[in-house]
Parts: structure tokens; C-alpha cells; sequence
């Protein structure tokens, strides 16, 4: 990010190049992330690293979900397990959302069967001053993880990933998991200053922490919006759409594929590719060729889509899942470009084997 994007105080960032990456420039999941067609359907799937596999409730054993994402041997032994076990065409760092906020200092904890859980919510001025930055020392751990994954991973793509703002916000507002959003709902509305500025200091931290992947050798990212979905589309383009474009903005020099996803959103994604991601994550809930069209009305700049079986579905017959990963690809037709995926993260009880018929499946079919 250049010192003429960047806001007085925020946190220096790391240089980057095109030397820090390898040449994968015909991988199929990048090709398909920018808008071309490879030699085969690309896919991967959100949660492969972890949950389903028997080999990393083993290797998680004893040790807590935020150890782990800080823990350079163990997450890359995670990253890899997946590409190993089911061939997929790109590994996702295994971390997690809250990362970056635990590694400035928030306290923060992964409560099981909660999810993330502030000690301290972020509701007053005085809370949104007080919250500290990021620095890229503080995610070294990541970066080192990052470098191992770069070496192992052949001729695989890594995807790095962070949390969107707006996600990162209603946990810090809300104090964790929230079905209604209350309390974040009412602070931006009540308090649109302060809200965008907590907003603004969200961004910086995503782009640090998107940055330090990438200048570790990142071959693409994502950024999770989990909660986006429980806001309306001007909600969405007042208070969320301009700190999302921020960290595109951000990371932008990487020239790297940027993916945006969502639960929730099919009501958003026009405004969610306006943020600037390359690639736009469909969950199940909305037709790759009905959402295709929702992000290009006249047929014209189609977008590049990914997803989106149901995750629900990996634990149906095969035939039931052979015909939905079928109707998917055909649907995906409609889109300048799309990677195979689900509409959401791999479910705990999971069969692995499916989803390594899966890939088996996807990779057969005519791109």
C-alpha cells in the first residue's frame, strides 16, 4: 500500500513483489481466479485444513485453536494435510478469523462449540482508541508457516486469508457470536463516526496481516466476510462496502487473485464485487448462473464465481452428491471463470472419502 493510501499512524508495510511468489502462472485455480480456462475445473474447499480429517484431530490434540495457528510446523503440517489426502488445486492456510486480533493484542479466545469469544467488547470511543494495531512481527509465526508451505507445496497455489472488517467488528462489538447483531447493528447506525473508525483500523489490520502472507510467498487470498449476510444492501454499501474496498485497495500491488466470500449474501454480491476481488464466493443458497447474473445484469464483464454445494450434502449418498457437483459445474458455465467449491466450510462429520471422490469427479468433468 503506498504512503499516499495510507492513514497517519498505520502500521508499516512489507514490500511486495513478484519475486517473493513462485511462477504458477498456469496453475488451474489461478487461471480459473482470473477469468480463464484451464485444462481442468479447479477446486478446493473452505475448512478442508482441519475438522474432517482424522490426521489433524490427532495432531490437534492437546493443543487449542489459536496455539495451533500460531505454531509455523503445525499449521503447515495442517495446510498440507488436505493437498496430500484429496489432490485439491490449492491450500488454504490453515488459521483463523481472529488471528490478527490476538496477535495485537485484543484477548480473545476460541471458546469450544462458542466460537470466538472477546473478553472485552469494543462499544465506546474510548474502546476503539484503545484497540491496539498490527504489526507484522506480531504474525512472524503465520509468515513462517507461510515460507515452509511455499517450499512444500510444489506446483500447489497457497491461499492466505483474513477476516473482513465488518466480520471482525460485530465479534469485537458483540463480544462473540451473535444470531441478530444487535448491538453492532445499533453502534453503526447510532454512531456512524465511530463506526467508521473502527471500521478504518479493521481494515489496516486485514491488509497487514494479508500483506505479511504475501510477502511471505502467498499465491492468492481470501477475505471471509462470515456475517455480511445480516445486513441489507444499502446497510452494506453505507457502512461496510468502503473498508472491504480498503483492503482490495490494499493488498492490490500483490497482483494476486483476490476472493470475497460471504454467508448469506446473494442479495449482496453486486456490491460485493464492487469491492474489488477478483473472484466472488457463492454460498449454496443462490445458482452460480443466478448469481453470475446478479453481478452483470446486461451480460457484459461477467464475474468469476466460486462454489457452492451445500456442505450439508457431503453427508448424503454419493449419487445425491454426484448430481449436485454436476448442476454446479454446468451452472458455473454462465460465469467468465469458476472454481469449484462448496457454499460454506467442510462440516466436522464429514466423510473425507467424499470429498476425495469429489475432486476426482470435478477433475473428469469438461472445464
Amino acid at each position: 500500500m503506498s504512503s499516499s493510501t495510507e492513514p497517519l499512524g498505520a502500521p508499516r508495510q512489507p514490500t511486495l513483489g513478484a519475486d517473493t511468489r513462485r511462477d504458477l502462472s498456469d496453475a488451474p485455480f489461478l487461471l480459473a481466479a482470473r477469468g480463464r480456462r484451464p485444462l481442468r475445473l479447479p477446486v478446493w474447499f473452505m475448512r478442508q485444513a482441519g475438522r474432517s480429517l482424522p490426521e489433524y484431530r490427532r495432531l490437534r490434540a492437546g493443543v487449542d485453536m489459536l496455539g495451533a495457528c500460531f505454531d509455523a510446523d503445525l499449521l503447515t503440517e495442517i495446510t498440507l494435510q488436505p493437498v496430500r489426502r484429496h489432490g485439491v488445486d490449492a491450500a488454504i492456510l490453515f488459521s483463523d478469523i481472529v488471528v490478527p486480533l490476538r496477535a495485537a493484542g485484543v484477548d480473545v479466545e476460541i471458546s469450544s462449540g462458542v466460537g470466538p469469544v472477546v473478553r472485552s467488547p469494543v462499544r465506546t470511543r474510548s474502546d476503539v482508541d484503545q484497540l491496539p494495531e498490527l504489526h507484522t512481527e506480531q504474525v512472524d509465526p503465520v509468515a513462517g508457516g507461510v515460507r515452509a508451505l511455499v517450499g512444500a507445496l510444489g506446483d500447489t497455489p497457497l491461499i492466505g486469508f483474513a477476516g473482513a472488517p465488518f466480520t471482525l467488528a460485530s465479534y469485537l462489538v458483540e463480544g462473540g457470536p451473535s444470531k441478530n447483531h444487535e448491538r453492532t447493528k445499533a453502534l453503526m447506525h447510532a454512531d456512524p463516526e465511530l463506526w467508521h473508525r473502527l471500521m478504518d483500523k479493521l481494515a489496516v489490520m486485514a491488509v497487514t496481516f494479508l500483506r505479511a502472507q504475501l510477502a511471505a510467498g502467498a499465491d492468492a487470498v481470501q477475505l471471509f466476510d462470515s456475517w455480511a449476510g445480516a445486513l441489507s444492501e444499502r446497510d452494506y454499501r453505507r457502512f461496510v462496502l468502503p473498508h472491504s474496498s480498503k483492503v482490495f485497495a490494499g493488498i492490490a500491488d500483490a497482483g494476486v487473485p483476490g476472493i470475497h466470500f460471504g454467508v448469506g449474501t446473494g442479495e449482496l454480491l453486486p456490491a460485493m464485487r464492487q469491492a474489488g476481488a477478483d473472484v466472488v464466493g457463492v454460498d449454496w443458497r443462490v445458482p452460480l448462473d443466478d448469481a453470475a447474473r446478479r453481478m452483470s445484469p446486461g451480460g457484459e464483464d461477467p464475474p468469476v464465481v466460486q462454489g457452492n454445494l451445500d456442505p450439508a450434502l457431503l453427508l448424503a449418498s454419493w449419487p445425491v452428491v454426484e448430481d449436485e457437483v454436476r448442476r454446479i459445474v454446468e451452472e458455473g458455465r454462465a460465469a467468465a471463470g469458476h472454481v469449484f467449491n462448496l457454499g460454506h466450510g467442510v462440516l466436522p462429520d464429514a466423510d473425507p472419502t467424499v470429498l476425495t471422490r469429489i475432486v476426482e469427479l470435478v477433475h473428469g468433468l469438461r472445464p
